[in-house]
């Protein structure tokens, strides 16, 4: 669900940590601060998780996919690294499977609280539902919508519903985050500060003492995360909000802050990277503008927006953003979108 490479201009930035930590091992990157990496079993290899002391126990920000490998590595963790200290309490970012995976697991493992923000909660329990179920039409006549051919289609029917397989079980009750609030942890606050595009509400952590910004998937060094419509709401306009949260970042950190993404590596550059992000989608919005002359699908668009070839296992990904775009040009009044017999032509307004 996180980091789909696109067509993203790339910038020098300063890693200031030469090695990243082994399975199973933390490193501490800020006072009270370490940072944990667990593997994924996606295209994407890795991400990073972290331990924020907090008095007599710990706080755990985002938890990796279920999978037996890292529960495991968890336990080494636990044992070796909390220094006999528990887990206190689990934020989550927000619901994709490599950070919510295991907060069920671990809440449970140590009887203590979820904190995330409602959005994120509810959609996770929403699509969490979805496992075993038959693929909704609507799907379907969304991504035929788009261009999809039939085997294509019976792909997405056949793995409908696989969501749930990365995500332990949740607990029936939370404590919420929201913008702007601030938790101790540790003996300082923590400001929890929201953005939108990548997923609905996603929480960051941002501590102006130590200038460390807990940014999740909202501010990633070397890759841009996915921004994409989905067929549960197909006119949505996710771009619009992930640029808008750009700008909301961009205005609240300092440039110097250290950046703790989820994916990649701790780095300074904060505004330039903000500034590559924006600007990388403003140039891909103009590139699928220039293309749609004549009229075109969703997928005869994947040129103007990708740096590489599009395979089936990055089609939806590839969908979606691509929609996201067309959406957001359609919002801007440069774009119309026309239906006929079940396919979607885009065409620029004249």
């Amino acid at each position: 669900m996180d980091g789909f490479e696109g067509k993203t201009p790339r910038a020098r930035y300063d890693y200031p940590f030469a090695e990243p930590p082994a399975p199973g091992a933390a490193i501490e990157v800020a006072p009270g601060v370490r940072w944990v990496r667990m593997p994924l079993p996606f295209a994407l290899k890795w991400i990073n998780l972290w331990l924020i002391e907090d008095g007599d126990g710990w706080t755990v920000v985002d938890t990796g996919v279920q999978t037996s490998e890292t529960k495991a590595l968890w336990r080494t963790i636990f044992s070796e690294n909390l220094e006999g200290r528990p887990v206190r309490r689990v934020i989550v970012t927000h619901m994709h499977p490599d950070h919510v995976g295991l907060a069920g697991w671990m809440t449970r493992k140590f009887g203590c609280e979820l904190l995330m923000t409602r959005l994120e909660y509810i959609t996770c329990r929403m699509l969490v539902a979805d496992t075993g179920r038959e693929a909704p039409e609507a799907g379907v006549r969304f991504y035929r919508a788009a261009g999809w051919d039939q085997e294509d289609l019976d792909r997405y029917v056949d793995r409908f519903g696989g969501f749930g397989k990365g995500v332990s079980q949740l607990p029936d009750a939370y404590r919420r985050l929201e913008d702007g609030q601030e938790i101790k942890i540790g003996g300082r606050f923590w400001r929890v500060v929201t953005g939108c595009g990548h997923s609905p509400d996603h929480a960051c952590l941002w501590q102006p003492d130590l200038n460390v910004f807990i940014s999740g998937d909202q501010i990633l060094p070397r890759i841009s995360s996915n921004v994409s419509v989905f067929p549960t709401e197909p006119s949505a306009d996710p771009l619009a909000d992930w640029l808008q949260s750009c700008r909301k970042l961009r205005d609240l950190l300092p440039a110097d802050c250290l950046v703790l993404p989820a994916h990649n590596e701790p780095f300074f550059g904060a505004h330039k990277r903000l500034e590559a992000l924006m600007a990388g989608h403003e140039t891909a919005l103009e590139r699928v503008l220039l293309r749609l002359d004549p009229p075109k699908r969703a997928i005869d668009l994947f040129g103007a927006m990708f740096a590489r070839a599009i395979d089936r296992d990055t089609l939806g990904m590839a969908t979606g953003e691509t929609i996201a775009h067309l959406n957001c040009l359609i919002g801007r009044g440069q774009v119309i979108a026309e239906t006929s017999d079940g396919i979607t032509l885009y065409r620029r307004v004249s």
